[in-house]
Parts: structure tokens; sequence; C-alpha cells
């Protein structure tokens, strides 16, 4: 569970440091704030980026801009555009995204996410 409250903050993401992590094809670009298990992401995925891995982790993702595509592991597929967003629990669904042309998002995901199977 999260360790503790979050005081009132401003984050201005120009001032958060940008990770790089490569996909299977492309690569993708986080700035991160953690607190404790809370971690609140600015990912952006690069035109033709493929995820190296199949995620069974709970997110809360909202496109900023661009388009991506969510593979679920039923073999089920489901486009992500500018405006839209996603929410699953963790151990719900196993996916794995793609973009061909990139994309924007703001991720939010925890143990608030834990599912209750």
């Amino acid at each position: 569970m999260h360790s503790g409250n979050i005081p009132f903050h401003l984050t201005n993401w120009e001032d958060i440091p940008t990770v790089e992590h490569s996909g299977e094809t492309g690569v993708a670009y986080w700035k991160t704030l953690q607190y404790g298990d809370l971690r609140i992401r600015i990912v952006e995925y690069s035109k033709n980026y493929k995820a190296d891995h199949w995620c069974s982790k709970g997110h809360i993702i909202y496109c900023i801009d661009g388009e991506m595509t969510t593979e679920l592991s039923d073999g089920s597929k489901h486009t992500l555009t500018k405006g839209m967003s996603y929410q699953v629990s963790d151990e719900l669904s196993s996916h794995r995204t793609s973009s061909e042309e990139g994309v924007k998002l703001f991720i939010v995901d925890g143990s608030f996410l834990g599912s209750e199977k």
C-alpha cells in the first residue's frame, strides 16, 4: 500500500528527468514521480514502438496525444487515441502495447490497482 499522504504538489513535467527504455522495436521515454508504491508517469512511445514484454500489472492510462494499440493475451486488440483512457487492475489481463506513429500518455499505477479475484 501507499506509504503516506501526498501534500499539495505542483509538477512541471519539463523538470522531471527522462529515462529511456528500449522496446522490442522503438523506444519508450518515461518521466516518473514516485510516492511509495504510487507511480505517476508521462510516457512517450516512439514511432514503430512495440513493448518487449507482456505486462500483467494494473494501470490507469490517459492518451494525451497520438495513438496506440493494446493487445490482450486473448488476442483482442484495442486502440487508444487522444482523449481516451483505459483502466485495468493487476493480474486481470495480460497486455502489450505498440504504436505505429508514436503516442504520449499519462499513466498512474500502484498497489491500489490490486485485483480482488
